[in-house]
């Protein structure tokens, strides 16, 4: 367990929490703390607190102690002389052509450095500067270069709405803000209306953000039909801050457009038209009927529906081609008989469709006591001799008419 305190070095700074170091320290007292840049004077905003030791991961440095009145005399000294090195260092840059913006000084606490804060537009080479500072207030110098909107944070200012601007009063830290955030709460887009003094987006878009998302879910959109208690009609706009709804009614051939609170309206009930459920199942579509609760008002099926309802299931129905490749060796066999064939001898492969393709032959009646197979082609062959010879025959009897 221990106990931090948190402290701002600048008015409306960021908060830096540091272990109270067993000292009795309230809210507004001024004490010396170690930080990256040594001791340094500081305000407390936040009084102690304790807190579990797994909270803070990062040891937190400690406090020295409590301001005195010399401590605090000294700061006020310190703050005489920024503005003294806040002059000096405008001549040299004035000097020197530098196309820079000086904002702000800031002596350290032992007097050991001085920070410079400039704006530019781009990178400075400042190195002949730093020279001439250092040869002027003989010690350490610094110069860092900030954004517009530190910029503003420093030299505070009056926003569009006539108060101090939020960064300069009591913002520690900036928070990031979009352009969707404008579109949102039905701003005008017109940069000179959304834009802060630093010339960015105005941080207090980003405080009722989180409103009008919440109230935009409640809402329905631009575009829907609603119920009104005059009628239904659609959506035409939306007040989110005051919550109402403009709808569009139609009477006849007129129109108009009333404003109604969300409470008095309502959506319609969305109608879906339940589609019918196909599941496919070995090839075929079967439809899922509804489940019928009162089954004696379901007609008995007659022997011609069942008859038609009975379909033959693919297990039961064979092809013939695939009984043929059922009854053909598999490709191992086959394999294995071309390996064990003689080389030079021709392998014969054979086409179990062979016997389906090929036309069926009539079988010859076989003569008793002849055991020799007949020639199919036999006749054939003496058929085309026959043909030849007399045609031979007739071409020599021509040949000796014309002698």
């Amino acid at each position: 367990m221990a106990t931090i305190i948190g402290v701002q070095f600048q008015k409306n700074g960021k908060l830096y929490y540091f272990d109270t170091n067993g000292l009795e320290i309230r809210t507004g007292d001024y004490v010396i703390v170690d930080t990256v840049r040594g001791y340094d004077l500081g305000e407390v905003s936040m009084g102690p607190r304790d807190v579990d030791d797994e909270t803070w991961r990062v040891p937190l440095k400690k406090t020295i102690r409590i301001a005195t009145e010399q401590d605090i005399q000294h700061g006020v000294d310190n703050r005489q002389k920024e503005k003294e090195a806040f002059s000096i260092c405008q001549k040299k840059i004035a000097e020197h052509n530098l196309e820079m913006k000086l904002v702000s000084v800031e002596y350290a606490f032992d007097n050991s450095k001085i920070l410079f804060f400039f704006t530019a537009n781009g990178r400075v080479d400042f190195r002949s500067l730093v020279k001439d500072l250092a040869s002027v207030f003989k010690m350490r110098i610094e110069l860092r270069q900030i954004g517009v909107r530190d910029e503003a944070k420093m030299l505070g200012g009056l926003g569009p709405c006539g108060r101090p601007i939020c960064c300069g009063t009591f913002l520690d830290q900036f928070q990031p803000v979009s352009i969707k955030m404008a579109k949102e709460q039905n701003l005008s887009l017109n940069p000179t209306k959304i834009s802060g003094v630093c010339g960015r987006l105005m941080c207090c878009l980003k405080y009722e953000q989180e409103h009008y998302e919440m109230t935009r879910r409640k809402m329905p959109k631009i575009g829907k039909e609603v119920i009104t208690p005059d009628g239904n009609g659609p959506v035409t706009d939306l007040n989110i801050v005051k919550e109402t709804v403009f709808v569009r009614l139609t009477n006849g051939d007129t129109s108009e457009i009333k404003e109604y609170p969300l409470e008095a309206i309502s959506r319609p009930p969305e109608t879906h038209s339940r589609p019918e459920t196909v599941r496919k199942q070995a090839g075929k579509e079967q439809r899922i009927e509804p489940a019928v609760e009162d089954q004696a008002t379901v007609p008995d099926k007659t022997a011609s529906d069942e008859a038609d309802d009975q379909t033959p299931s693919e297990e039961v129905q064979e092809l013939p081609e695939k009984k043929q490749e059922e009854k053909r060796p598999p490709a191992k066999e086959r394999n294995k008989a071309h390996s064990n064939a003689q080389l030079g001898q021709p392998v014969r492969r054979e086409n179990p469709k062979r016997a389906d393709t090929a036309p069926a032959r009539a079988k010859e009646p076989e003569v008793p006591g002849s055991s020799a197979k007949k020639d199919p082609n036999e006749n054939s062959d003496k058929a085309t001799g026959n043909s030849w010879a007399d045609a031979l025959e007739k071409a020599m009897q021509a040949i000796g008419r014309d002698k």
